[in-house]
């Protein structure tokens, strides 16, 4: 599989380490991880695609709820796998994961799932792989499937904004988030060929607001 530049989940490689510390002093990671894993509820028989899990908080948390799920994670980031299998053998999960990209190679390797999710991958992608992520991801889900994102959506109010910038984009930059800081997910997602696409619920934090959507492959 083709390696391309990717931005990493801390914004910078050497922050890598100190990810999850971040994220769970500043996004109030319980509440909208929490929320995802409901909206996805994971049962026995299922396929979930977690597409970019990083150092795997999501995926450990739905090899927990449901051990009879199958669960593949794929993500271009070696260093971040690499936490995510410490986290797996602590918490005596069972997931695949594939280092790489969601491309057309992948997307034929891993098969037809049932469910495909994403946590706080997108905000850190140019808008047209935005695009090519989520038509990716309208391809590996079989008919009748379900998507489910938790990201960076629309910030609504000034306090969110003003938080937003001064610490996502501070990291990870301005071209790549302002679109999703503009609220631009749910017309993409539709425009991959979803249906029934909604914002589910959103959870202000103090790095700006995370919204969570989730839509239909029908």
């Amino acid at each position: 599989m083709a390696q391309k530049e990717f931005t990493p989940a801390a914004g910078f490689h050497f922050l890598t380490p100190v990810y999850d510390v971040g994220v769970g002093l500043l996004t109030r990671e319980s509440t909208w991880r929490g929320e995802l894993l409901k909206s996805v509820d994971p049962r026995p028989g299922d396929t979930i695609l977690d597409v970019g899990c990083g150092t795997g908080s999501f995926i450990t948390r739905m090899a927990a709820s449901e051990p009879g799920a199958t669960l593949i994670g794929i993500d271009p980031d070696p260093r971040a796998q690499d936490i995510a299998r410490r986290k797996f053998d602590n918490a005596g999960a069972s997931a695949t994961l594939i280092n790489g990209f969601l491309d057309d190679d992948a997307v034929k390797s891993i098969g037809l799932v049932t469910k495909v999710v994403s946590s706080l991958v997108f905000h850190q992608t140019p808008i047209d792989e935005k695009a090519n992520i989520l038509s990716s991801m309208r391809s590996v889900l079989s008919e009748g499937g379900s998507l489910h994102i938790a990201d960076y959506g629309l910030q609504r109010t000034k306090l969110m904004r003003a938080l937003f910038r001064a610490t996502v984009q501070s990291f990870d930059g301005v071209s790549d988030t302002q679109p999703n800081a503009d609220g631009c997910l749910p017309e993409l997602i539709e425009a991959a060929g979803f249906n029934n696409v909604r914002e589910t619920n959103v959870t202000p934090t103090l790095t700006g607001s995370i919204s969570l959507y989730r839509a239909m492959a029908v």
